[in-house]
């Protein structure tokens, strides 16, 4: 009778730990609408100037985007309007500084000791905020915050992964799950152990458009900045694209009337 209730201790042992192995698994990413899903998605213009201020006032102090120009921001030609005009590219990237070349005396530094440094122009490429790897991980306690400019496309889950990822970061801690020290909880994320302090916060930034700044709202706008950020040339090519097709449909059927004019006395 003894063999019973140690065979049901072994099974509710086994379930326990096959729990807290789950709980190491990231969860699905969240289901999420964007605009610039599908063959016609285009990207809404609003959130992505709205995704640009979080990023530049909130998520730059951590990540680089050194795969984007500013003038990038003017978009590409008709088939990828500009999510800024010329003269706002001009005054964000005059806000930026940028490492200047050596003066006429060959100098990089000021009498401070200071790096050298000139108003950005449209031209350069975003900074990146710490001057090397080994900066980036002093100041992030060991981890290296990566560069976003291409964190949409290089992330399984795209768009949705990085959503889920920034509001994910911080959530309450369940019952059993040990958090390594230094870490934060994040179910979505690999191991559920993120070196990320939760990024976002209600009001984090002010949008001049009115719209409320929720931590879902802000989170929305900056991965919407990121998607294109990855890709700029979306609206182009899937434009591109359709052209392309209703080229192929003509074709076709021109094509099948030709056969059909060539072929129709042959039986």
């Amino acid at each position: 009778m003894k063999a019973l209730p140690l065979a049901l201790a072994g099974l509710l042992l086994a379930g326990t730990t096959a729990f807290a192995e789950d709980m190491s698994e990231p969860m699905p990413p969240k289901d999420v609408h964007w605009s610039f899903e599908g063959p016609f998605g285009t990207y809404d213009r609003a959130a992505l100037q709205r995704g640009f201020q979080v990023y530049k006032e909130v998520c730059s102090a951590c990540h680089s985007l050194n795969l984007v120009a500013f003038h990038d921001l003017g978009g590409g030609g008709e088939g990828s309007p500009g999510i800024f005009s010329d003269a706002q590219i001009k005054a964000i990237a005059a806000g930026y500084k940028i490492a200047a070349e050596p003066n006429d005396k060959g100098e990089t530094t000021d009498d401070k000791g200071q790096p050298l440094t000139r108003p950005g122009i449209p031209a350069d490429h975003f900074p990146a905020p710490f001057a090397n790897e080994n900066a980036a991980r002093a100041n992030n306690g060991g981890a290296l915050p990566p560069d976003l400019s291409l964190i949409v496309k290089a992330r399984e889950g795209g768009a949705r992964y990085v959503y889920s990822i920034v509001t994910g970061d911080g959530s309450p801690v369940p019952h059993g799950f040990k958090v390594i020290d230094g870490k934060y909880y994040d179910p979505y994320f690999p191991g559920r152990n993120i070196s990320m302090p939760p990024p976002l916060r209600a009001d984090s930034v002010t949008y001049s458009d009115g719209t409320p700044a929720t931590v879902d709202q802000e989170a929305h706008d900056v991965v919407t900045f990121l998607a294109w950020a990855s890709e700029p040339k979306m609206e182009e090519r899937k434009h591109i694209g359709l052209g392309v097709m209703a080229f192929m449909v003509l074709l076709s059927g021109l094509l099948f009337l030709s056969y059909r004019r060539v072929w129709k006395d042959a039986h």
